[in-house]
């Protein structure tokens, strides 16, 4: 989870990867706003995550063969993580080069409380959206990724990122509204959550040419 309130980053550098940059480009500069915005050690006790660096848990350091002390947990290590964890393994990484800006809020949710919420957020929103019946699992895959490139061809989709990013993040704020409604002690992160986890996605960077 993330460490309660603190300045948003910019992210000018993903919106200048995605200006016809690589997949490669897009990948390391959404990789390393994460990063800049998780920042470093964190052993908050109200956390349930427990000790992090650099928004990665010990837990998933260690399932990953980190052995060493958190607080040195290397870039490197820290990259090669979000990658497997957090963009390939959901899923995402096939929707990079679709709309990247959706992929980023994706990615970032997915940091901040894992695949399987912004997973069925993003399925109902396409269904909402496209009138297309998915069926809500938090599984992205295939057929989910193509319902979504079907949906830009007759939604227009500038337009459709736009109106994904909205979806996706009014589900966000429910559920944080929701979790500090049933656990007290996570109040101290909701300043932070909404501050840096809602509307950071530029709509802007939902029309690369503009």
């Amino acid at each position: 989870m993330t460490k309660p309130a603190g300045p948003r980053p910019a992210r000018a550098t993903l919106a200048r990867a995605a200006k016809g940059g690589s997949v490669a480009a897009i990948v390391a500069a959404m990789i390393g706003g994460v990063i800049t915005l998780e920042g470093g050690y964190v052993n908050h006790p109200a956390d349930p995550g427990g000790e992090t660096n650099k928004g990665i848990t010990k837990r998933v350091a260690v399932a990953h063969g980190y052995t060493g002390p958190m607080r040195t947990l290397p870039d490197s290590v820290a990259h090669s993580i979000y990658y497997a964890d957090y963009l390939v393994k959901p899923g995402y990484a096939p929707l990079i080069p679709i709309d990247a800006a959706v992929t980023e809020e994706l990615f970032d949710t997915t940091v901040n409380m894992g695949a399987d919420r912004p997973g069925r957020w993003f399925q109902t929103g396409i269904n909402a959206t496209c009138g297309t019946r998915l069926a809500v699992d938090g599984k992205v895959g295939a057929a989910t990724i193509a319902a979504y490139q079907a949906c830009q061809t007759q939604y227009g989709a500038v337009r459709l990122c736009v109106t994904m990013l909205g979806l996706l993040d009014g589900q966000q704020r429910a559920e944080y509204d929701r979790l500090v409604a049933a656990n007290s002690r996570l109040k101290v992160f909701h300043v932070g959550w909404i501050a840096k986890r809602i509307g950071n996605v530029d709509r802007r960077k939902c029309d690369p040419a503009a």
